[in-house]
């Protein structure tokens, strides 16, 4: 229980969560180190990338704890929760609500970040256990969803993935988010194999929540 919480403390610290999606499981690998040299040690390997059960293990072995807390994306069913949490997920992220995983994720205390976007899905996911909620997709209605859902829910812990860049990562948090979840607008350099770009966004997007919580 003690590790859950610190788990989602530091993730709220950092308040960014660098989604990997890659060609292959050396490309990921690159991309997150890239992330971290950033300031951004909260990184999601998503289940579309090759190997990633792999890159998650690589990792684990590279990065101390305290450099790194890794978790696992795009996870929709608890035999994948559970083959990444062995291999040293410590949250898991999926696009959309799956109870079976949530109760999975309960009995090992690993938090749990499913993809939400009415308040019915929102309230089920509540209701099962779920640790914070991935508003998703979060550019079918950017930063303003956040208040119209804190109106009816001011006890849910938002984390908004997609539609999130460096123009509205503070309107995201100042409206109540507790980390923000950034995938292609962080990680775009990977293309033309500039990570030293991928590592100056992240500064950035840290930098613009640390200022939008002051």
């Amino acid at each position: 229980m003690i590790e859950k919480i610190n788990t989602l403390k530091r993730i709220t610290d950092v308040g960014v969560v660098a989604v990997i999606r890659a060609e292959n499981s050396q490309q990921a690998e690159k991309i997150s180190k890239a992330c971290i040299k950033g300031g951004i040690s909260a990184i999601e390997i998503t289940y579309t990338v090759p190997g990633a059960t792999e890159v998650i293990k690589s990792l684990k072995e590279t990065f101390t704890e305290d450099e790194l807390i890794v978790g696992a994306g795009t996870v929709l069913d608890s035999e994948t929760a559970r083959t990444a949490i062995l291999a040293g997920a410590k949250y898991i992220v999926s696009p959309a609500f799956d109870l079976p995983t949530c109760k999975l994720c309960n009995r090992y205390q690993i938090p749990y970040m499913p993809g939400c976007m009415t308040l019915t899905e929102m309230i089920h996911a509540m209701e099962a256990g779920a640790d914070v909620l991935k508003v998703f997709p979060g550019s079918a209605f950017g930063p303003s969803i956040i208040k119209a859902i804190k109106g009816p829910l001011p006890q849910a812990v938002l984390m908004p993935t997609g539609g999130v860049s460096l123009d509205n990562v503070g309107e995201w948090i100042k409206n109540g988010c507790i980390a923000v979840g950034v995938g292609g607008k962080l990680t775009a350099g990977a293309k033309t194999g500039n990570y030293e770009k991928i590592t100056e966004t992240a500064l950035s997007f840290v930098s613009k929540v640390k200022e939008a919580r002051k």
